[in-house]
């Protein structure tokens, strides 16, 4: 993974400002004249550069500012605000998933409770909706340094787990926990939310 500073930076096409790529959304023209989003920035072509926001992209389209940025014709779908917000979640799921794969995570209540005791965990996740009492007593025992989010829905946490009815579960230290985090706070600003 990049570090945000060692990104090059780009200019978004509606508010003009620099900024480094990992604070932007690439779209591309698929060979139909349709903006396509890049989110790994790996498409081939030429791309143009949108703030991650879902306001500034509604701007884009509203604007017809991806026309002007490919010089040529650029059909932008009502729907790509919603299809980059799944995107990014499905790339949340997909890392949760490959950390569970590599041993940094672990789920259920009480694993979750001796994770924490053990002190290494550095993302603590609740399923959105989980019931308030069971998320209270393990964000006690979380650390400052402990990032406690409630990003995942029950379905996308049992497809990250490869199994039903997970509510919590604790991420430990690691290159790939940081991608997770870094992707949910990318969500984050995209739909401005707090974290």
């Amino acid at each position: 993974m990049e570090a945000e500073e060692n990104l090059p930076e780009r200019t978004c096409i509606v508010t003009r400002e620099q900024k480094p790529e990992g604070e932007l959304i690439r779209f591309v023209l698929s060979p139909d004249g349709k903006v396509t989003p890049d989110l790994k920035r790996k498409l081939p072509g030429r791309g143009c550069w949108v703030s991650k926001s879902r306001r500034v992209l509604g701007e884009a389209m509203a604007r017809k500012a991806f026309a002007r940025a490919f010089g040529e014709a650029a059909e932008a779908d009502a729907a790509l605000p919603d299809l980059v917000a799944s995107l990014m979640r499905n790339d949340m799921v997909a890392a949760l998933s490959f950390c569970r794969k590599a041993g940094l995570a672990t789920s259920g209540f009480s694993k979750v409770e001796d994770a924490l005791a053990k002190g290494h965990v550095r993302l603590l996740l609740h399923t959105a909706g989980a019931k308030p009492d069971g998320c209270a007593k393990l964000n006690r025992k979380a650390g400052p340094d402990v990032v406690v989010l409630e990003a995942f829905s029950a379905a996308e946490m049992d497809l990250a787990f490869g199994r039903e009815n997970v509510i919590h579960a604790a991420l430990m230290a690691g290159a790939q926990t940081e991608k997770l985090l870094d992707l949910t706070q990318g969500l984050a600003q995209y739909e401005n939310l707090k974290t």
